[in-house]
């Protein structure tokens, strides 16, 4: 049987824009992975894979108006937030050559042997070697940065592990000009262009994480796909890890000392939150506490004027837009719900913004308000009006783990007094970054950053985004008593790369 085409679709009116490619068959996805496992001895040499990765970011720059067009045409993203999230994709794919020259991320360790231990320490010569190939998985709402040249494939090939990509079918034209620029530029370094491969189709997804020479996996998706993948890449005869951002909540609380002090700037403020690109973004706030009473109301008035303001958007495509419109309904048909302003259809290929109120009792038990406390993709948030600091609390131990959890207090209680420092310790268990008086859309591309939290919101405890993305494309080997003519050049004693290393128990720079 043929391979199904695979079609560019506006999502502006749903139509078919052109063929772009066909699925790939079982033969094409193994053929796919041999040549990136074939390609893995050219990535050797930091110095090729950091000139590669600035080759890429060079390559992709010099391209942004035709991918930014392309990308725009099949995501309805706009222009100006697309040109943003590819100088976000060039600046990753720079900053991981950076972290390559360096040379931190190998943790290079020497211990020479010691009798005098108890028990004796022999010659211990350590550091980290990568895994091999990589299957990344795309996400819809990030087509350059969580795509073809995103994160996960930035780190992997700065780790020194060649990738194949399953392209999202929501940007199938830009995952092909993408990789065209990729591959160009490892050519430019003598790096086999199947060091980055390309496959479309669900059932190539599948097989790529059964392939035997897969070594490890990145997927940014939904709960139900990330987890279909991860118990495959559990299931194999040789398990590998599956690095996969699955969904979150991403709650905030606000005291009632932050509401009564600034109600009109904290409900403008998560307003433009929870509806920045449609609402499309993985750390959108979707679950708010708010207090009762007047300081409460004036947030929620600030955050239906706001709201209320925001025109119709196009989400990323029309089966996200049926479920958007499916949710919310299903939520605002729940006893006890108001919609201030009722989120769901737009027009025929859009969507309204909007958000649901409840008394944040009806959260603090098992029930049928838990769909509540469930994601739903778009731009709609829930404020959850609680009477007291317990029954805030009793919803926040419900919660499933996070990307974010974020608080907003007074002045007073960000400087020691209040509750400030309680509701930290309460937040710190259910995400991976926790903020203060901010809002959690918008990921900073950071060494210090933290992309990840408690299942369901990753299946590992790694994150997506930042310096230590690296780490998950890498294992650690000790060397004992090994001749130094035999050892890497990474673990001799006169260190000919210059790397930072733990040399006989002193951190060397």
């Amino acid at each position: 049987m043929a391979a199904a085409p695979v079609w560019s679709v506006d999502p502006r009116t749903g139509k078919q824009r052109e063929q772009v490619a066909v699925e790939a068959t079982a033969q094409e996805v193994d053929a796919t992975v041999r040549a990136a496992h074939a390609a893995r001895g050219s990535l050797a040499d930091r110095a090729v894979r950091s000139a590669f990765l600035r080759s890429a970011a060079a390559g992709l720059d010099a391209a942004k108006d035709g991918l930014v067009d392309t990308a725009d045409a099949e995501t309805a993203l706009g222009p100006v937030r697309l040109t943003g999230e590819l100088a976000r994709t060039t600046y990753q794919l720079r900053a991981f050559a950076d972290m390559v020259d360096e040379g931190a991320f190998l943790d290079v360790i020497i211990d020479h042997p010691d009798d005098t231990a108890t028990p004796p320490v022999p010659d211990l010569r350590r550091y980290k070697v990568p895994l091999g190939v990589v299957a990344v998985y795309s996400a819809s709402n990030f087509p350059f940065a969580f795509s073809v040249a995103g994160g996960d494939t930035a780190s992997a090939l700065a780790a020194g592990c060649p990738v194949v990509v399953k392209a999202h079918p929501d940007h199938p034209a830009l995952s092909e000009l993408v990789a065209v620029v990729l591959r160009r530029a490892a050519a430019e370094h003598g790096v086999p262009e199947g060091v980055v491969g390309l496959v479309h189709g669900f059932e190539a997804g599948v097989e790529l994480i059964r392939h035997p020479l897969v070594a490890a996996a990145g997927f940014t998706g939904s709960v139900r796909g990330g987890r279909a993948l991860f118990d495959a890449a559990a299931a194999r005869p040789v398990p590998i890890p599956f690095h996969g951002e699955l969904g979150s909540l991403n709650p905030v609380v606000v005291t009632e000392a932050a509401a009564a002090e600034r109600a009109e700037a904290i409900g403008s403020g998560l307003a433009g939150s929870m509806t920045l690109g449609v609402g499309q973004f993985c750390v959108k706030p979707g679950l708010v506490l708010v207090p009762s009473g007047a300081a409460g109301d004036g947030l929620v008035k600030a955050l239906a004027d706001a709201v209320g303001g925001t025109g119709a958007g196009v989400l990323l495509d029309h089966r996200m837009r049926d479920n958007f419109v499916a949710g919310v309904a299903e939520r605002a048909g729940l006893p006890g719900v108001e919609a201030p302003v009722t989120p769901g259809a737009g027009g025929e290929h859009t969507v309204s913004a909007g958000f649901l109120t409840v008394p944040a009792s009806r959260l603090a038990g098992e029930g049928a308000h838990d769909l509540l406390l469930e994601e739903c993709f778009g731009p709609v948030t829930v404020v959850a009006r609680y009477e007291d600091e317990g029954e805030a609390t009793a919803v926040l131990s419900r919660l499933p783990g996070n990307l974010t959890a974020t608080v907003h207090l007074s002045a007073e209680e960000a400087a020691g007094g209040g509750r400030g420092a309680e509701i930290l310790a309460e937040l710190t268990p259910l995400a991976g970054r926790v903020l203060v008086n901010g809002w959690p859309t918008g990921v900073a591309v950071a060494p210090a950053q933290h992309h990840g939290g408690p299942y369901p919101a990753t299946t590992s405890t790694s994150t997506s985004v930042g310096g230590t993305a690296i780490e998950r494309w890498l294992r650690p080997v000790v060397y004992q008593n090994a001749p130094e003519a035999l050892l890497p050049k990474e673990l001799r004693d006169d260190n000919p790369l210059g790397l930072p290393r733990r040399f006989d128990k002193v951190l060397e720079r």
